[in-house]
Formats: structure tokens, C-alpha cells, sequence
């Protein structure tokens, strides 16, 4: 049976100049960075050329990116260790928004325990935060907001120059999860008001298991893991050197392939919006942005047709796709995020997010959307 794989903002299909980097170095015998033999110094020129690479393509400096397990754990570090950084000059109020990813709402909730107070903001029917919202939010108490650059779910992209340039005026910190946005949106962190920004390698065809953090010079940062002095004494652990190799080859190639491969994912996108309107006579409807949105997701819902029924349907006739975030597709739970959105049980209760990327064709769209009218057909009769 013929597969397609529709579920990229899960996880991405390594890309070969990622695997060539990795395997070249699990080749290459045992290196410990912090080792001070011949074998250590060449892990550590292998992390420092890669920190190096990933910096310049991000507009940061080495010494502002710090490597960590991946985004989640980027997330938890940014939030847990900047908050409690800010809790020395007295601010102890953190906000976000409703629909950002787990591991940020997760992280502010665990604060909460310890005493911080928290405000979580709505976002409109398109999952966009209003910028004045924020701003109504901000007090002088307020230590650190928290934005994703782009949603995980439907893809729809928040200001965050202008929220960053807000939350700065009131001497705050800005973290932003820029997980789903890394390869697929330009990112200049010399010219973009961001105090702190979240990244993960498997999203852009890089391997699983490696993150990074983005940390600009001025902001104090409270480890959350202790045991060693890796990562300029803020985040112990031994790096992951094949891991952080392959995913500065991943970012090599993403950078190059920026504006190629967003022509492709928009064609592909659209495609694909069309096809399911063909395939289903127009009952469906699409979440999320109509404009200030990535070009890979969209995030669909089949209408009079239950979630899990569709995608045990799907999966069953060789399309990967899922009902939302990766984290959660195990749990029956609705979309936290289309329920901040606001969109109604129809919508909420029929989504399903297709997610486009490397190997993905036009050809093989026309072909997976046969079998998608099939489903639906049968399903609806």
C-alpha cells in the first residue's frame, strides 16, 4: 500500500547532510567536550563549529545559543529559568497566551506553584493574540511573557516584533517558542525585540533529541539542571555532539532552501485546501489565519465527521496525519488550541492537522486525496 506522510510538524524525515553529520561523528570514536585529551578537544571543536553555524544563521552570537534536548526542554529552561531570575528584582507576574504549546503553558502552570502569579491570555477565532490585550496585561510586577512565533496546531503567526517591543517598554522579559517557525520563517535575532527563543532540530529535517536556546546577553537565567559547568555553567549535562552536528547541517540547509521551500509548501497547501473542498462539496472548513500563517500547516475540519474516526480512517488507508499536537494526538482531549480559538463543537470535534514538508509532492497530494474523498463518502453515507 502506498503512505504518505502529512504529519511534518510531529516530526520531520531527516534530510541526508543531517545523517551524513551524525553518522560522521558516531565514526569518529568517543569524544567528551569537557575532556582535555586529544578526543575531548575534537568533540569540542565539532559543538564550537556547529554553535557557530547555527548563530550566524539566526543573526545571534555563539555564545547567546545554548544546547539543550530539544524544544521542550528549550521551553522549560526559558521560562522556569528566567522567572525566577526576574523574582530577585521583585517581578513574580508571567503571561502568555491560551493557545501556545504545552511545554509553555506547563512550565507557567509548575511557576504557579511556587508563588507566581499567572495570566493567561485569549486569542481570536484565527488563534491570533491581540497586541493591545498584552499590553492591558503588562503591570510593573510583570517579569516575562511568553509568545509562540507561529502555532504548532494551525499555523497562524503572532506579531511578536510588535509584542516584543511592548514588553520591553515595561521591562520585561521576551521568550518566544519558535519551534514550528525555525526553516520555515526568515528570524534575525539582531533586529527582532527577543530576549529568549526556543528551537528544536527535528522540525526542520534535523535529529530528534536535540534543542537549542536562544539567550541574549542582558538576561539572567537560573539553571534548572545541576551536575556540571557544560553550557557556560547553564545546563549541565554532556552535550549531545552528534546530535548538535547534525542539527547545525539541518539549519545549513534549511537557510538555503528558505524561500524555495516556502514556494512549495504554499502550492502544496493550496493544493490541498482545494482538494478537500472538491473531495468533501465544499463541507469543510478551514482553521486558523487566512493570512499570518505558515505555509506548511493547515489545519481542516471535516464536517459531521468525529476526529479519531477520520484519522483511524486515514491512518488505515496509508495517510500520517494528526488531530493536533504531537504531545497530546495519544489523549481523546479536544485541541486546547481550537478551544481558545473559540471555533464551536462542529469545528472543534472534526479537526485534523495535515502538515507538509520534504519528499511531498503536488502528484502525491492528487493521489492521497482520492482516497480522502473515499473516507469521506463512505463515513458520511
Amino acid at each position: 500500500m502506498r503512505t504518505y506522510y502529512f504529519d511534518h510538524a510531529a516530526t520531520s524525515p531527516m534530510r541526508q547532510e543531517a545523517i551524513s553529520a551524525v553518522v560522521d561523528v558516531m565514526n569518529g570514536g568517543p569524544g567528551n567536550p569537557s575532556s582535555m585529551h586529544r578526543y575531548g578537544r575534537e568533540a569540542r571543536q565539532r559543538v564550537n563549529r556547529a554553535r557557530d553555524t547555527i548563530a550566524a544563521l539566526i543573526g545571534a552570537k555563539p555564545a547567546q545559543l545554548l544546547f539543550t534536548s530539544g524544544g521542550t526542554e528549550s521551553d522549560n529552561l526559558a521560562i522556569i529559568g528566567a522567572a525566577r531570575a526576574m523574582k530577585e528584582l521583585g517581578k513574580t507576574h508571567i503571561i502568555t497566551s491560551a493557545a501556545e504549546h504545552h511545554a509553555v503553558l506547563h512550565a507557567c502552570q509548575s511557576l504557579q506553584q511556587e508563588g507566581f502569579d499567572l495570566t493567561v491570555l485569549p486569542v481570536d477565532q484565527s488563534g491570533q493574540l491581540s497586541v493591545d490585550v498584552v499590553c492591558d496585561a503588562l503591570t510593573d510586577r510583570t517579569g516575562l511573557v511568553s509568545v509562540m512565533y507561529a502555532n504548532n496546531e494551525v499555523g497562524t503567526v503572532q506579531p511578536i516584533e510588535v509584542i516584543g517591543e511592548a514588553v520591553r517598554a515595561r521591562g520585561a522579559l521576551f521568550h518566544v517558542d519558535a519551534v514550528q517557525a525555525l526553516g520555515s520563517l526568515p528570524i534575525d535575532l539582531s533586529k527582532l525585540p527577543v530576549d529568549l527563543m526556543s528551537f528544536s532540530a527535528h522540525k526542520i529535517n534535523g535529529p530528534q533529541g536535540i534543542g537549542a536556546l536562544y539567550i541574549a546577553g542582558n538576561v539572567a537565567l537560573s539553571p534548572i539542571m545541576h551536575g556540571g559547568s557544560q553550557e557556560r555553567k547553564r545546563r549541565a549535562g554532556t552535550e549531545n555532539v552528534a546530535g548538535i552536528a547534525g542539527f547545525a547541517a539541518a539549519m545549513k540547509a534549511a537557510s538555503d532552501e528558505l524561500s524555495s521551500r516556502k514556494l512549495l509548501m504554499d502550492q502544496l497547501r493550496q493544493q490541498w485546501v482545494d482538494l478537500m473542498h472538491q473531495a468533501t462539496d465544499g463541507h469543510i472548513a478551514v482553521n486558523g489565519h487566512e493570512t499570518e500563517r505558515l505555509s506548511h500547516i493547515v489545519n481542516i475540519s471535516f464536517l459531521g465527521i468525529d476526529t479519531e474516526t477520520m484519522l483511524m480512517n486515514l491512518d488505515m488507508a496509508g495517510i500520517a496525519v494528526s488531530g493536533g499536537s504531537a504531545c497530546t494526538s495519544g489523549s481523546l482531549e479536544r485541541s486546547h488550541v481550537l478551544t481558545a480559538m473559540g471555533i464551536g463543537d462542529e469545528r472543534l470535534m472534526s479537526a485534523v492537522r495535515f502538515s507538509f514538508g520534504l519528499g511531498n509532492t503536488l502528484e502525491e497530494l492528487n493521489e492521497a486525496a482520492k482516497s480522502v474523498e473515499t473516507i469521506v463518502r463512505r463515513l458520511r453515507k
